[in-house]
């Protein structure tokens, strides 16, 4: 099993990218690359706006939504439903599957083969399984260690 840090290319190539595919480039869409290059947070689109926001204050959450749905439509990156409340964008192409924290939302990519996870063909009922996705929820360590104070 090979582990690799995310993959989103950087600014440069994806805006070179958006030209290939005839999208628009704006400084906007320059700054939405760079918040998602090297970001290992599966980010929503509201916390990338936030960030964004604080260098450019005119942008709109519309920009960064149709931003992040272009870069998961391109295969860039992928889009989560994992039940925060939120789409989660992930820049980890990999096989890979996810722990949640059910307390503060935090997403963490884990590496686990599970091979032996098998359906029996009758409930499948012709449906062709093209991947799998397990999501482990629980609390992160930081939200763990604040309960157990809580507790004291």
């Amino acid at each position: 099993m090979t582990v690799r840090l995310p993959a989103v290319k950087s600014p440069a190539e994806l805006t070179e990218l958006f030209r290939q595919e005839g999208l628009k480039i704006t400084p906007q869409r320059v700054s939405i690359f760079r918040v998602l290059h090297d970001n290992l947070d599966h980010p929503t689109a509201e916390s990338v706006y936030d960030t964004v926001r604080q260098e450019m204050p005119s942008i709109s959450l519309r920009t960064v939504y149709q931003t992040l749905n272009d870069l998961a439509s391109m295969g860039e990156i992928g889009q989560l439903d994992l039940g925060t409340g939120s789409a989660r964008f992930d820049p980890n192409l990999d096989s890979h599957h996810h722990l949640v924290c059910d307390t503060c939302g935090k997403v963490i990519d884990i590496y686990a083969d599970f091979d032996d996870v098998r359906l029996p063909r009758r409930q499948l009922q012709g449906f062709r399984v093209a991947a799998t996705e397990i999501v482990f929820r629980g609390q992160c360590p930081d939200c763990s260690a604040r309960a157990d104070r809580a507790t004291r």
